[in-house]
């Protein structure tokens, strides 16, 4: 299980890594690049937030159901 999620974030962190350099490579203008960077960090942060929530809520209900059974 380790082993697949190193492989998950390496995959991951190769992508983000490769979008990087493709954006700072396309041929477009600094205001432009400056813009779409921004939104697309924005949107990042969106969905993470909105995962991270989603994970919570799960962990949550594991817990709640663990300590029912518990008792």
């Amino acid at each position: 299980m380790n082993r697949f999620l190193n492989f998950v974030m390496g995959t991951l962190l190769g992508a983000a890594v490769g979008a990087g350099v493709a954006i700072l490579l396309a041929p477009t203008s600094g205001e432009e690049l400056q813009s779409q960077i921004r939104s697309r960090v924005s949107n990042i942060q969106v969905e993470v937030q909105r995962a991270a929530t989603d994970k919570r809520a799960e962990l949550e209900a594991q817990l709640a159901h663990l300590r029912a059974e518990a008792e």
